[in-house]
């Protein structure tokens, strides 16, 4: 079985594996059809990823094909199209007795805490597999990434009055605006790349997408009326960025963490205080938002075709991959083929 392997920071292996296992009660194998390339797997591939070791086999964002279903498993069958939802949780601790799975205490992500997808088979808990007869299987390679960006929204209950900013648009931050605007609300984003800047006006209808300037507040308050925003979401990883985000927030409003970085994050505590503002992370996603977004894309809603700015075949992916770490290249999302 063809797999590539990150061994460590900056090498990826091609390696010829032994045939993945056949499947057990209630688990499913997949052929691996598309993959697409996450900010964590270019993270990992620097060598500044947390929760990571090394050696590797990348890849959570994935399009598969059941190829053989175990004993007990309904609701898919051998030939269907699915997305994977690549976070193994326990199914026993208290996070995930309360429907909090994306939080379970020993949780397994695909790709970064046990071999991923990078390779032509896996298998996977077959409950774990959203099934769609419509989307195409880059879509599908999609819907977890897309699910991060609804999760998000969903934590923080934005309304349709919520003045919403989004702080970064790389792939997260644009499935966060995504999602803003599908609840409803039109979200300010700041963003200092002017290609991410025209992409969110050009494809998700983004009317106030700018770089921030030396004074953020003031800028805020020009763009929004006077007013300061309700719920502020930082998707940037950049703990500059999320240090700065407690100034940005408006009086009782939220403050969203959807980006993670490996330190520590400070705040002022009396100004924290003085506008009894709610903070709160956001940690990849539930079956429930799986189910969502895929709702989403099959009732056209959106529109993915331009998210895939890059592609590669899975045998040229080792010579490809560092060209997607350029920012000039206006990666928005790469996508590796296996067909």
């Amino acid at each position: 079985m063809k797999t590539i392997v990150l061994q460590e920071p900056g090498r990826f292996v091609a390696e010829a594996r032994e045939s993945i296992r056949a499947c057990a009660a209630g688990e499913a194998r997949v052929k691996i059809r598309r993959i697409g390339v996450c900010g964590t797997d270019l993270h990992a591939f620097e060598g500044d990823q947390p929760f990571f070791k090394y050696p590797r086999v990348l890849g959570h964002e994935l399009g598969v094909e059941v190829a053989e279903v175990g004993k007990g498993v309904t609701g898919i069958a051998i030939g269907d199209y699915c997305a994977v939802e690549p976070y193994l949780n326990c199914g026993k601790c208290p996070a995930c007795i309360s429907g909090r799975t994306n939080c379970c205490e020993q949780l397994i992500v695909l790709g970064v805490h046990e071999d991923g997808g990078m390779a032509e088979s896996l298998v996977v808990p077959a409950g774990k597999l959203h099934r769609s007869d419509v989307l195409p299987l880059e879509h599908l390679a999609l819907v977890e990434m897309l699910s991060i960006g609804a999760h998000a929204v969903s934590r923080a209950a934005v309304k349709v009055q919520d003045k919403v900013l989004v702080v970064g648009a790389g792939p997260i931050g644009l499935s966060v605006s995504q999602f803003v605007k599908l609840a409803g609300a039109e979200p300010v984003v700041f963003e200092l790349d002017p290609s991410r800047r025209a992409f969110c006006e050009e494809f998700l209808g983004i009317s106030t997408c700018v770089a921030p300037t030396a004074n953020p507040v003031a800028q805020l308050r020009e763009l929004l009326n006077g007013a300061m925003p309700d719920i502020v979401f930082d998707a940037t990883g950049s703990s500059r960025s999320m240090h700065q985000s407690f100034e940005l927030v408006g009086t009782a409003g939220k403050l969203v963490f959807v980006g993670l970085v490996l330190g520590d994050i400070a705040f002022h505590n009396p100004e924290f205080h003085r506008k009894e503002l709610t903070l709160m992370s956001s940690r990849n996603a539930t079956a429930a938002d799986f189910a969502y977004v895929i709702r989403m894309l099959e009732a056209g809603h959106i529109n993915l075709t331009p998210w895939i700015t890059h592609r590669a075949a899975f045998d040229d992916m080792i010579a490809t991959f560092p060209d997607w770490l350029d920012r000039d290249a206006g990666v928005v999302k790469a996508m590796i083929d296996l067909d």
